[in-house]
């Protein structure tokens, strides 16, 4: 395909946007949108019979056009994208196993409330529900993986329903959308002038993200908070999301408050900050999962109380009074039951209450915070003659000067990350939350790359995970994406393996990976590859790694036997920590009988 990139044309609003669209193709209508009225400067997709039309728009696109090797890989480019960047990820795909091949995408997407427009081919109007080559019901089986979708019947709808799709998918709190858009439609000429103007109880949606919450509400918050003497910020994604990064740091400093954050919420919140709790959860740190359980005070901001946040629901945050800010209302009192609600925009409802909280000194909270950060912090020993994970994690920290983006698949290597790697900055970790996506770091880097120029990305990711993916080597080889992928390969599922190692008496059934040689694979696309076995050489090929200008993978082989602790097993609380050896001498290898903490060791 020949790509022209030349300058995008400068972003219209859908307001402002009012084409002549008679005598013009549903492709043509459709590309126009994209470029002319949202600004789209970035695509990534799939050709195929049904959206050939649209293709062929798509020869003298100004916007830079990825051909991915697989539909699932488009759609995780364009979150990757969007994550990086806050704007919507675009895929085009055609109809059939390519449409079903986007479910995945969508749903991931969907989980994590991240802003895609998908655009799906689809057999004509008229033999729709005839079971024809390459026919799916698309609309009917994305339905509960999307925001809001579409079946385009007449063309004279199209120019409305590209307008309204951008529109729901930014507004509140976003998600994906999908067109689903027959040949007929997209090969057809639109025989009239018709209006593009979103409909107004779509409209309307627009208008809802822009504020606040009510006034009563963030009093009865501020004065929650003023009141407490052991308060914890727990900031989510919709934080980054809503661009309340300042405000998350300037209420911490204010009211002298300690910040723990989700996985998701990585960088809401400078970690370098003295008040940071890093991580809470299943694999948070011990002194955050402790100050939530003896918080007197809990602010939730844009989170959403997942289970691996909260651990056994019962015993969550028991001494708390909870706030929970966020702009979705039916995600408030959904899992947990809160004392005051805050329904709007993050930011703005943070800018509100600011101006009302008070400054304490908090001595005695900080004294008792700092002691747990002391005897517990995430920790590793370097005994074994392979290469920690955590160390390689490390490494990377240190030579990026914890400035590069990082994406990651989903299992060990992911908790890893999170833990070890220090997020300084919102958009710096794209990672599949809710959905716990494998395959996803590979391509999500790439689309982080292509919104992120001149920025270093980075797919810290696991040999399981990678594999799914790995044929996206194709697309960073012909477009020199200069992605650089680090598998933390053990030969195992890592995650799966640590299960059986801890609760099914060591019976590795489907864990073992017989991998390939992924230095030698890497080069067999056309990427740069290293190989790793010996620990000591861990640093300079990071350095060789982070030199090169093009796409690089780096196969780390490290300890198989290391789990992830600190740990919040299944069913129970966040104060009941399994922690490995952490805070004792020893090692931390597979085998050694981890210990935990009851409440009675928090008073």
């Amino acid at each position: 395909m020949t790509l022209i990139n030349q300058p995008v044309p400068t972003k219209k609003t859908a307001a402002d946007a009012k084409p002549r669209f008679k005598g013009k193709t549903g492709a043509q209508i459709l590309h126009e949108a994209l470029v002319a009225t949202h600004g789209v400067e970035v695509i990534f997709g799939y050709p195929g019979g049904a959206i050939l039309p649209v293709f062929d728009e798509l020869y003298r696109t100004p916007a830079k056009f990825i051909m991915n090797r697989h539909e699932q890989a488009c759609g995780h480019c364009a979150d990757g994208y969007a994550r990086a960047t806050g704007k919507p990820g675009i895929a085009i795909v055609t109809s059939g196993p390519a449409a079903t091949n986007m479910i995945t995408p969508m749903a991931t997407a969907q989980m994590d409330s991240i802003p895609m427009v998908v655009i799906s081919g689809q057999v004509a109007t008229k033999v729709i529900g005839n079971d024809a080559f390459q026919e799916a019901d698309v609309t009917g089986i994305s339905r509960p993986c999307t925001k809001w979708n579409y079946l385009v019947k007449d063309i004279r709808e199209l120019p409305r329903i590209i307008n309204e799709a951008f529109m729901v998918a930014t507004s509140g709190r976003p998600g994906p959308v999908l067109i689903d858009l027959p040949k007929d439609i997209s090969a057809g000429i639109c025989p009239d002038e018709v209006d593009d103007t979103p409909r107004p109880h779509i409209a309307r949606r627009k208008n809802q993200g822009l504020t606040g919450g009510g006034a009563k509400q963030i009093m009865e918050a501020a004065e929650l908070i003023n009141k407490s003497e052991k308060p914890v910020l727990y900031v989510g994604g919709g934080a980054i999301i809503s661009g309340a990064f300042e405000e998350v740091r300037k209420l911490s400093e204010r009211g002298n408050i300690p910040v723990t954050t989700t996985l998701l919420g990585l960088g809401a919140f400078d970690e370098m900050n003295p008040r940071t709790l890093h991580m809470l959860g299943m694999h948070g740190s011990v002194y955050a999962n402790y100050a939530v359980q003896e918080a007197d005070c809990l602010i939730a901001v844009g989170a959403r109380f997942d289970d691996r946040v909260t651990g056994n629901i019962a015993t969550f945050a028991p001494h708390a009074k909870i706030i929970h800010i966020d702009i979705d209302p039916s995600s408030i009192s959904k899992t947990v039951d809160v004392d005051v609600p805050v329904v709007g925009d993050a930011r703005a409802s943070l800018q509100a209450m600011l101006p009302l909280i008070e400054r304490r000194e908090r001595k005695n909270w900080f004294n008792t915070i700092n002691d747990w950060k002391g005897k517990f912090p995430f920790k590793y020993f370097d005994d074994t003659p392979y290469a920690k994970p955590q160390y390689v994690i490390e490494e990377i920290n240190r030579q990026t000067k914890s400035e590069a983006i990082i994406t990651t698949g989903v299992g060990q290597h992911q908790m890893w990350a999170a833990q070890f790697y220090r997020w300084r900055y919102p958009r710096q970790f794209i990672t599949s939350g809710g959905l716990g996506t494998m395959g996803f770091g590979l391509p999500a880097a790439i689309g982080a790359q292509l919104g992120s120029p001149g920025k270093t990305v980075i797919d810290i990711d696991g040999d399981g995970s990678y594999l799914m993916t790995s044929f996206e080597l194709a697309t960073m080889a012909e477009y020199n994406i200069p992605v650089k992928a680090v598998i933390l390969n053990n030969d195992f599922l890592g995650m799966i393996k640590q299960w059986q190692d801890l609760f099914y008496q060591k019976r590795y059934s489907s864990a073992i990976m017989k991998n390939p040689n992924f230095k030698m694979m890497a080069e067999a696309f056309g990427v740069k590859g290293i190989r790793v076995d010996d620990k000591k050489d861990v640093p300079r090929a990071i350095d060789e790694m982070l030199s090169h200008d093009g796409p690089v993978v780096l196969d780390c082989h490290v300890d198989p036997e290391e789990h992830v602790y600190p740990m919040v097993a299944a069913g129970k609380g966040l104060h009941e920590l399994t922690l490995g050896m952490i805070g004792e001498e020893g090692g931390n290898t597979a085998g050694q009988e981890a210990y935990g903490l009851d409440a009675g060791s928090l008073a």
